[in-house]
């Protein structure tokens, strides 16, 4: 099938008519008819039959469509390109981040930023690690924000700022003395803990941390995101381990932190293209970022009676 063909086809599948087709792709009725006639003289049978006025697709074009929407997925991918590649450079910055960070890091930093750069345009989204990679790659974003470091040749990484991850509970699982106190790993025996999805990548480092627990904590809920773990032990439904980020934007009045002992740590890494110099504007985003977000996890340092760092900068230009 031609790249035309499968246009036609598509088109036909969603709208269920010719008619239909030719008025999404504005083109007239017979062009749509013709294309059609010639994917399914090369093809050796018949894409669609009709069907009470209806086009309605054949066995064989049901088992094509598979196929069809990997190479239609391959084009948007191509046009999304081609159009990062059109962009003015200097007039926007494209920032992609995490949800643990979208929600707390990013509101206040950006907000910083823009201030002092009034002319430029910001454009923010939020993915989880895997796609933010993807999305870099496509240059579809110009920097991501989050707590794994890239694993392709084409991506580079800067440390922004260290913590270590915490535990988050209901109130009232803990004594009120504890609160803020490190937490021994025993104290997480048969405990009713929220876990992680296998997709997360923080997800094997947390397993293997907790395997010095007996009984391990009882784990009947998982999620694929540390806001919707912190929603469910707000809920009452059990502990967490996320990250200090979203722990820190839980309700004081429904919920306690504590940080882990021994620490799990954790980095957050602003990562780009490792083949093109950053838009010149982003050493000083990633420099309030980086300090912003220290204060933030030297907030839960403090209250848990441990030296805070925030003074040593991790952050290189």
């Amino acid at each position: 099938m031609r790249l035309r063909h499968i246009e036609i086809f598509q088109a036909i599948r969603q709208t269920g008519s010719v008619s239909g087709a030719a008025q999404l792709l504005h083109v007239s009725q017979p062009a749509v008819s013709k294309v059609l006639q010639h994917a399914e003289q090369q093809l050796g049978f018949a894409l669609f039959l009709r069907v009470r006025g209806k086009l309605q697709a054949t066995p064989e074009a049901l088992e094509l469509e598979r196929e069809v929407d990997k190479v239609t997925e391959s084009l948007q991918g191509v046009r999304r390109l081609a159009q990062s590649l059109r962009r003015e450079p200097g007039h926007s910055l494209r920032i992609g981040a995490i949800p643990a960070l979208a929600l707390s890091l990013l509101p206040p930093a950006i907000n910083e930023w823009t201030q002092r750069y009034p002319d430029i345009v910001c454009e923010l989204s939020s993915a989880h690690s895997r796609e933010l990679m993807q999305n870099l790659l496509m240059r579809e974003v110009d920097v991501a924000l989050t707590l794994q470091p890239p694993d392709h040749p084409g991506l580079k990484a800067q440390t922004l700022a260290s913590g270590m991850l915490v535990a988050l509970a209901p109130l009232g699982y803990w004594p009120v003395a504890s609160h803020g106190q490190p937490l021994p790993l025993i104290e997480l025996a048969g405990a009713p803990l929220i876990g992680l999805s296998s997709a997360d990548p923080l997800a094997a480092r947390l397993d293997s941390y907790l395997e010095a627990v007996d009984p391990p904590p009882r784990v009947r809920i998982a999620v694929q995101t540390y806001s919707l773990a912190r929603a469910m032990v707000e809920s009452g439904a059990g502990l967490a381990v996320i990250d200090p980020f979203t722990a820190l934007g839980a309700s004081p009045a429904t919920t306690a932190i504590r940080p882990l002992a021994p620490a799990l740590p954790i980095i957050l890494y602003a990562v780009t293209r490792a083949d093109e110099p950053p838009p010149h504007t982003l050493s000083d985003l990633l420099q309030v970022f980086s300090r912003r977000a220290q204060a933030q996890l030297d907030r839960l340092i403090v209250g848990a009676g441990l030296p805070a760092n925030g003074h040593n900068a991790v952050y290189k230009t």
